[in-house]
């Protein structure tokens, strides 16, 4: 039995105009989620043969919510992701593969839209946005201009954690201060509530409210020249579809890199005799690079992870963990400097005939204090389930 059923948790994401084409386009696309499915190194749980072609539709439903405790007002983000896709995978030579997976759909959106891990939320910021027009005036005028400094060079943006992952927007803020809508109804006190809502249940303090559906997606490209070894990049957008809060309309833009290998052939099964003394064949190292933009063209940083990690079976139940050090490169917008994080996920995922069930837990630990940002964890949760046909 073929053991990492390995995921790539949907941090997808989306064009703005481009999402008719996009539509057109579906047949050709795979997503993160359920789409990496398949052993460590080369293809899927069945290995195509050299020249042999195949073409998996696929559906994805998730909910996901991210937690960031480490900062100050704990921040929050919750979703209900449904991707429509698929994958397109042509066997190579020596049990090798080359797959393309893309997937596409509407995000529906609890609290603030999904970020790119480390992005900051200066507490200057946040009295910016409202607070200081009504309580730190003073600390208004003593730091306003550092700030709109700060958003002229990069007008925020962020990650999930995710990566988690999965990303706050300080930018919804600049659109407050152009544009003085969200300011007048703040003044009638309707967006005075989003504001609360903003800074309270988004922020941690109680269930966040819905506010818009916006549209995520995903592409990537593996090439596996054996089954143990692999390289893929991909690319993950997401379309914030309006101005609200923090979140700013335009796209998001996250891209990576990830090289795995497997140092065992991945079959074990604890179900099966497989003992202690087996799970070598389980273990793998990977190492994952990402960088991420908000949707006004900040750059928000960079991050690598190098990690060691161990799949296994118990029946039909598949369990994959990895863990390893975050070397973290903020963006300049930050004014904060490199540094060095932990991350690592579990997950779970079986299969119930042609649907996956998942769920899946990314922490990350920072033991970084500094301005905007914070000690401690943020956590990236999600659970949901992939049909495939």
């Amino acid at each position: 039995m073929s053991l990492f059923s390995f995921r790539s948790v949907f941090r997808p994401m989306f064009r703005s105009r481009s999402l008719l084409l996009a539509l057109f386009l579906l047949p050709l696309v795979h997503a993160p989620a359920a789409f990496a499915h398949g052993s460590h190194g080369g293809g899927g749980s069945e290995t195509l043969e050299e020249g042999e072609f195949d073409f998996t539709p696929i559906v994805t439903v998730e909910w996901h919510g991210g937690f960031d405790n480490n900062l100050e007002d704990k921040p929050r983000h919750d979703a209900l992701d449904g991707l429509l896709g698929g994958a397109f995978e042509w066997g190579l030579s020596n049990g090798g593969s080359l797959t393309i997976e893309a997937a596409v759909g509407p995000a529906l959106v609890w609290g603030e839209a999904e970020h790119f891990y480390g992005k900051v939320h200066a507490h200057g910021d946040h009295d910016e946005h409202g607070h200081d027009e009504h309580a730190h005036e003073d600390d208004h005028e003593d730091h306003g201009d550092e700030e709109h400094d700060d958003h002229d060079d990069h007008d925020h943006d962020h990650d999930h954690d995710h990566d988690h992952d999965h990303d706050h927007d300080d930018h919804g803020h600049e659109d407050d201060h152009d544009d003085h809508d969200d300011h007048d109804d703040h003044d009638d006190h309707d967006d005075h509530d989003d504001h609360d809502d903003h800074g309270h249940e988004d922020h941690g303090h109680g269930p966040a409210e819905f506010k818009r559906t916006d549209v995520r997606g995903y592409l990537s490209v593996r090439y596996a020249p054996n089954d143990r070894l692999s390289f893929t990049v991909d690319w993950a957008p997401y379309y914030v579809t309006r101005d609200q809060g923090e979140d700013i309309e335009g796209l998001k833009n996250e891209v990576g890199g990830e090289v795995l290998w497997a140092l065992g052939d991945g079959d074990v099964d604890f179900a099966l005799g497989d003992g202690l003394e087996d799970v070598v064949d389980g273990l793998f190292l990977l190492v994952r690079h990402r960088q991420g933009w908000e949707s006004d063209g900040v750059y928000i940083g960079n991050y690598t992870d190098p990690r060691i990690g161990l799949g296994f079976n118990i029946n039909e139940l598949n369990v994959t963990m990895d863990a390893g050090p975050r070397f973290y490169v903020p963006g300049s917008y930050s004014g904060l400097d490199q540094r060095t994080d932990f991350a690592g996920e579990v997950e779970l995922s079986v299969p119930i005939g042609d649907v996956t069930l998942f769920v899946h837990w990314q922490p990350t630990y920072s033991g970084t204090d500094a301005p905007g940002w914070g000690v401690g964890w943020q956590h990236h949760v999600g659970t949901g389930m992939t049909f495939s046909f």
